[in-house]
């Protein structure tokens, strides 16, 4: 009998052997199932370790991605999630003066940073970087792209321009971040005011600080009590007077004498907020509010008004100004003394220290320090700024320093301080309190004040304010067609445990108009240089008061007011010239600023 073979498709076929066992012969069709059963296990064994491969990498893959996002992420920048969504990390208020004029406010930016692993030639795109942001160091920006982190920050605060120039690169590795950037419209002009923000939008100093929480926090625009157009004036003044007089600093201050409002704040040598690095140093020093000064003759305004007030003198009062006094080894001695006897009026208006001195002593020293206190001259002032001054004041109050501090040395204030005092003298006798926020019209004589001096006290200081303009040392602040009343003040600077003798703060403290008040401003500068003009007097109604008097002049059409004819006016001075004991307010014809 012949044997049957089975073919395998992949085998050669044999020859048949001479003998076959026949219990070894297999159907063909139970030997292709085993082979099928065979091929379909090893198929599946490959794909089950191909998928477990895959899955595999894949889970490498996230877990880099996590690593990079998370985990190796030593500046804290968990926000490069912020960054892929392009959202800023902030939203900072506007500032505006109270008018609405801008003042400071957010604009877009971006911020560059980088992922060295993913730069693939380091030395390169630092080199063409450099080109577009040439601030960089080349040095400094290659060392980073070197670098193993996962993170670098590269630039901050990019213009659209530049980042679109940045991009352009096309370098892989180089990312950016949203975030915005504070920007001053104005500069230099309201610098100590505004104050500045860091890098990433937080407040550093002036209102920016003050008020972080709630210009973080976005919102309505926060409106301040500045007038832009007066800031303006007021600074252009000051430095002009700065630079004629070679002064080492200046300040003024144009403050609401109902309200408090600080219309105007100026404080030299400034800097300009959109460069921080410019405030370093001097520049960013607060003379109104931070700086304390001794004032000088400007005190003889408070010590005046006590002594009426607390009815220990009246206007016909006379003190012995004859000779100097010698007390503790110190003499008091007047600049241009009268040699005679003065009225308290005339104490006031000749700026006589020897016959404040005497004037204090009759006040006394626990009366004396009673009032200052209640005008705010002996404890910091209460503004909304966080860069205030505290007071020097003696450590042990003797009748020494009851006498020059009358006239104002032995105490130092700030400019702030003095100007809210003398606000005080003139607004029928309430204390006011400063404030860098405009407020509404409601608050001018709004209930709730502090009463300081008598009405009738404050009726007698504005008319000696006056007469000291029309006939004492403060002439030079004289305008035609107003009425501006005002004390000169020229103070030693102190050096070491004396004074220099040379270095001097001259000022002048005006207020207008003055029977009714509604202004009261004060130009502070610091070492003046006497010129030609002067005829070498570097004192405070030779160089400060003529300051005032152009200040005046310029803010009266801002401000609302208008000047008196001049005939009227020059009748009135060739008219008036009544007892110094009995001088009486008039009626202005100056036009208020109304709810300004």
């Amino acid at each position: 009998m012949k044997a049957e073979y089975f073919e395998h498709p992949n085998r050669p076929v044999a020859s048949a052997p001479a003998a076959v066992d026949a219990s070894r012969n297999i159907p063909n069709t139970v030997m292709l199932e085993g082979v099928r059963s065979q091929a379909i296990n090893t198929s599946r064994n490959r794909l089950t370790v191909a998928g477990a491969l895959f899955a595999l990498a894949f889970a490498v893959i996230a877990a880099r991605l996590v690593e990079l996002a998370v985990i190796e992420d030593p500046k804290g920048v968990g926000n490069l999630h912020i960054a892929q969504r392009g959202e800023p990390a902030k939203v900072r208020a506007t500032i505006a003066d109270r008018n609405g004029e801008l003042l400071a406010t957010s604009l877009p930016a971006a911020a560059l940073y980088a992922n060295p692993n993913h730069i693939l030639d380091p030395v390169t795109a630092a080199k063409e970087l450099v080109k577009i942001l040439p601030a960089l160091n080349e040095n400094s920006v290659r060392k980073k792209l070197l670098s193993k982190n996962t993170f670098v920050w590269l630039h901050r605060n990019l213009t659209p321009e530049l980042q679109f120039k940045v991009n352009a690169l096309g370098v892989p590795g180089f990312y950016f971040q949203k975030m915005e950037r504070r920007v001053y419209p104005h500069g230099k002009l309201a610098a100590h005011v505004l104050g500045l923000t860091d890098i990433d939008g937080n407040g550093l100093s002036g209102v920016e600080k003050e008020f972080d929480q709630r210009l973080t926090g976005g919102g309505e625009a926060l409106r301040l009590s500045i007038d832009m157009r007066v800031q303006a004036a007021f600074r252009e003044e000051l430095s002009g007077a700065m630079k004629n007089f070679s002064a080492m600093g200046a300040a003024g201050v144009l403050m609401d004498v109902q309200t408090g409002e600080v219309i105007s704040m100026v404080s030299l040598p400034d800097f300009d907020p959109n460069r921080p690095i410019s405030a370093a140093g001097e520049a960013g020093f607060n003379r109104v509010t931070k700086g304390v000064y001794e004032m000088g003759s400007t005190f003889k305004l408070f010590t005046a008004a006590m002594a009426l007030d607390s009815g220990v003198a009246n206007l016909e009062n006379r003190y012995d100004a004859t000779k100097p006094i010698q007390i503790s080894g110190f003499t008091i001695s007047d600049y241009h003394g009268k040699n005679r006897w003065l009225t308290v009026s005339e104490i006031v208006i000749y700026s006589s220290n020897i016959g404040a001195a005497k004037m204090a002593l009759e006040v006394g020293t626990l009366r004396q320090k009673k009032y200052l206190r209640a005008l705010g001259l002996i404890q910091p002032a209460k503004i909304e700024l966080p860069e205030v001054g505290t007071p020097l004041t003696p450590e042990r109050w003797r009748d020494i320093n009851t006498m020059t501090i009358s006239y104002g040395h032995g105490i130092a204030v700030s400019p702030l301080q003095l100007t809210a005092g003398v606000a005080a003298l003139v607004n029928g006798g309430y204390r006011v309190r400063p404030t860098i926020l405009k407020r509404p019209a409601s608050a001018v004589g709004g209930e709730g004040r502090t009463r300081i001096l008598s009405a009738q006290t404050s009726k007698r200081m504005r008319g000696l304010m006056r007469q000291v303009v029309v006939q004492g040392t403060g002439k030079k602040a004289e305008l035609d067609g107003f009425r501006l009343g005002g004390k000169t003040g020229t103070a030693d600077k102190p050096n070491g445990r004396g004074y220099s003798g040379r270095k001097v703060i001259a000022s002048f403290v005006g207020v207008f108009p003055s029977e009714n008040p509604r202004f009261v401003i004060l130009v502070l500068i610091d070492e003046p240089k006497g010129t030609d003009e002067t005829h070498g007097y570097v004192t405070g109604g030779w160089v400060a008061a003529p300051v005032v008097q152009r200040v005046v002049r310029r803010l009266s059409p801002i401000l609302g007011f208008r000047p008196a004819t001049l005939e009227t006016s020059h009748k009135k001075t060739a008219k008036r010239k009544v007892s110094l004991a009995k001088v009486q307010p008039q009626r202005t014809r100056a036009t208020n600023l109304a709810a300004h």
